[in-house]
């Protein structure tokens, strides 16, 4: 496969523009033209990787975290970022980051912890917003049908668990060709009336150009009117974190037993409370930020990492939040992108790394 053909994978199942604005997804080094025919997949891109990957003969590395977040002003091998890179780049290894993009769908890092918890009716924590639009346009009562179909095709129409939605109404359109006009009904200099539906729907802003290409390779008019409205709605598909329930309630304890095993953990940070677990709310990596989400949420715990001294106050005995480690609370994302390509790229060979590039260790 190509890497272009990878990315649009990977970018198809978590549009690089659903990133947060701090982040660095995307091809971080190599020639998207480039060929691969093996992939290694991990949590962070360190040297040690690379050498994996070399051994190994893949020639891409798929990572979560991008191994760079800020601008290099130089590649001299000073530190441990600008060492991967230019071993990357010698032993021509392409590096894909696919971090907070994968975050922020429905079915990316969070539902995976998720799984791992047993949680049932899952649901975003954090909608975002500025994610949706709206397409108006204006079509031919004869060629509705076709044009409605071509946009529902393209990924219009799109909402939660169902698909193929829109509205309409029938109305008048009318327009007068000047002589270099080649309208498809009436004359030039000839004004025409036409019965039209008006037909309005939505899209992720993501598809904006797929969706106006569509429109005009399959609309009948020579000029096509039609308006594209940003909402300010929710995107319930799209967001930070994820609120589900245990099938059954437990006892704080048993519920701190159970993330221990399901983690592999040696050890983990919490607040107490006195609330039996049936609502809990998670996100991998640095989630603290959703912590209020939860307790608005009426989560009766919050799991997470990194969480500030001071934060933990916030949880006043109404809600326990839990702490269990940055590496530890992603560290199934890596099976997470091996699932998918291995359903998604059946000619291309995937593998998990074997390195540990957890940077915390614990003395117990």
């Amino acid at each position: 496969m190509k890497i272009k053909e990878i990315i649009s994978l990977l970018e198809s199942w978590a549009p690089i523009s659903y990133q947060e604005s701090y982040d660095n997804s995307g091809l971080i080094v190599g020639d998207r033209e480039g060929d691969v025919s093996k992939v290694l997949i991990t949590l962070d891109c360190v040297e040690s990787v690379v050498d994996e990957a070399i051994s190994k003969n893949c020639q891409m590395i798929i990572a979560h975290h991008p191994i760079i977040f800020g601008g290099l002003k130089r590649l001299n091998g000073n530190n441990y970022v600008e060492k991967t890179v230019i071993k990357a780049i010698k032993n021509d290894i392409a590096i894909y980051a696919i971090h907070t993009n994968l975050d922020n769908i429905s079915l990316g890092v969070n539902a995976m912890i998720a799984e791992k918890l047993g949680l049932i009716h899952t649901r975003i924590l954090s909608p975002k917003k500025q994610i949706l639009k709206k397409l108006i346009t204006y079509i031919p009562e004869n060629s509705f049908e076709i044009v409605q179909n071509a946009l529902f095709e393209a990924g219009a129409g799109h909402v939660g668990n169902y698909s193929h939605c829109g509205f309409s109404s029938i109305g008048n359109g009318s327009f007068l060709g000047n002589e270099n006009s080649n309208p498809s009904l009436g004359s030039p200099n000839q004004l025409e009336i036409v019965k039209e539906i008006k037909f309005e729907t939505i899209f992720p802003h993501y598809l904006e150009s797929k969706i106006i290409n569509t429109l005009f390779q399959i609309h009948p008019y020579e000029e096509v009117a039609y308006d594209v409205i940003a909402l300010e709605n929710t995107h319930k598909d799209v967001g930070s974190g994820i609120i589900g329930e245990l099938e059954n309630e437990i006892s704080l304890e048993e519920f701190l037993k159970m993330v221990k095993e399901q983690f592999q953990l040696k050890t983990l940070k919490y607040t107490p409370s006195h609330k039996t677990i049936k609502r809990v709310a998670i996100c991998g990596g640095s989630g603290s930020f959703l912590r209020m989400d939860a307790l608005r949420n009426g989560a009766d715990v919050f799991l997470s990492s990194d969480f500030k001294y001071h934060e933990w106050f916030d949880a006043e005995g109404q809600i326990s939040y839990i702490d269990i480690g940055h590496y530890e609370s992603e560290q199934y994302t890596k099976e997470l992108i091996f699932n998918y390509l291995k359903e998604k790229a059946l000619y291309l060979q995937s593998e998990i790394s074997k390195v540990n590039t957890n940077p915390v260790n614990y003395f117990i």
